[in-house]
């Protein structure tokens, strides 16, 4: 077991949130066709309140503090946050679009030792990347900022949001983070906005390029294994909980709403009214997310793919029930396997499509990225 592994498991057994998410303002100075956010500000927390908040995450037990918004360095205290938050030695991420870095930022990142900076790169190519975050030059500023923060000697990750208008890009990202030699991370999530508009998702990828991002042996490694069928689950499966969300991770939001994940919008308090731990030992909320077992998913407990599926409780939550199955998690299972979930199986027989064979359009029409999962392809091409 890994240093990182055997932290998550006393974390667990301990009943410790040991890695938070905290997003510092909604505000950006881009505006991404694919964002979700509202960019106004109703009224975010001070930087006395964040102060507070980082004092009672560290008496709570939190280790892992991913900084994010928006744009962080839209706020103008980002680097006293960052700095009180080094102070409480927190291991600190921070997820930017790196347009306003430029080398003092860079080495004051570097100076109040910042673990890594996760940097939103859509494209290779500005004319495509430009057009996705509506902000002309973006990318030759993002680039550049990518270059002075390595040259502070400072972890760096893009990530690459997958959509259609910039699928076919990919291999050109991949490339641009090998010449710029950082991590490459992707990611098929589209979200519909705040206020409930679903225009967004009509930018995702269709869920049968799934498969070609599985069968990616530079993204996934060992192909052969990575899509093997699913082995029989054991009772250690059913016994498991779903993800770490409510369990030893969770969100803040910008106006001090508390939830179990960033993908996971059930509230579950807020720490202006609320003390953090408070939330965490009591919140009704967090307390049922964290009764669930993989047993007690009625249609999930049945599927052969219980065990290996990447099923999100937040986007299931979002599509209407927490303990229901998330439709784009079962279709990257049915992508990366070949195997048919058992969601896809009823859905097939209520709708009385005809045979299992029809169960790739039954899986396009199902596929919704509001419902993707959270995780990521990661490789280092350093």
């Amino acid at each position: 077991m890994s240093l990182l592994a055997e932290m998550n498991q006393k974390a667990l057994n301990l009943g410790l949130p040991i890695s938070v998410h905290l997003d510092i303002t909604y505000r950006c100075n881009e505006r991404c066709v694919h964002c979700y956010l509202d960019h106004d500000d109703h009224g975010e927390m001070t930087t006395a309140e964040i102060t507070d908040v980082l004092a009672q995450l560290a008496d709570a037990g939190v280790f892992f503090l991913s900084l994010s918004g928006g744009e962080v360095l839209m706020r103008r205290d980002f680097f006293e946050i960052v700095e009180r938050a080094r102070q409480l030695r927190f291991n600190v991420k921070v997820k930017t679009n790196g347009v306003m870095i430029r080398e003092k930022e860079a080495a004051r990142l570097r100076q109040l030792g910042v673990e890594q900076i996760q940097i939103s790169v859509y494209s290779h190519r500005p004319e495509v990347h430009d057009a996705i975050t509506k902000l002309p030059g973006s990318l030759k500023r993002t680039i550049r900022a990518i270059r002075f923060l390595k040259s502070q000697g400072l972890k760096v990750a893009i990530a690459n949001v997958l959509m259609a208008s910039n699928f076919s890009d990919q291999p050109g990202v991949i490339a641009l983070a090998k010449a710029l030699d950082v991590f490459y991370t992707l990611d098929p999530t589209i979200t519909p906005k705040m206020d409930g508009n679903t225009s967004t998702l009509a930018l995702r990828i269709p869920g049968s390029e799934l498969k070609r991002i599985f069968h990616n042996q530079e993204l996934v490694g060992n192909v052969e294994e990575f899509c093997a069928p699913p082995p029989a689950p054991g009772e250690d499966i059913m016994e498991g909980f779903p993800c770490s969300a409510g369990h030893t991770a969770c969100y803040i939001s910008p106006y001090g709403d508390v939830f179990p994940c960033v993908q996971f919008p059930l509230p579950s308090g807020n720490i202006r009214r609320q003390r953090f731990l408070d939330i965490w030992q009591n919140s009704p909320q967090l307390n049922e997310v964290r009764s669930i077992r993989a047993k007690d998913l009625p249609t999930c407990l049945t599927c052969a793919h219980v065990g290996t599926c990447t099923r999100c409780p937040g986007l299931a939550y979002m599509e209407g029930n927490m303990r229901g199955p998330s439709t784009a998690d079962c279709e990257k299972s049915f992508q990366r396997t070949g195997v048919p979930s058992a969601n896809m199986r009823t859905r097939t027989q209520a709708s009385s499509a005809g045979p299992l064979i029809q169960i790739q359009s039954l899986a396009n029409s199902l596929q919704n990225p509001r419902f993707l999962g959270e995780d990521t392809f990661s490789a280092c091409l350093g």
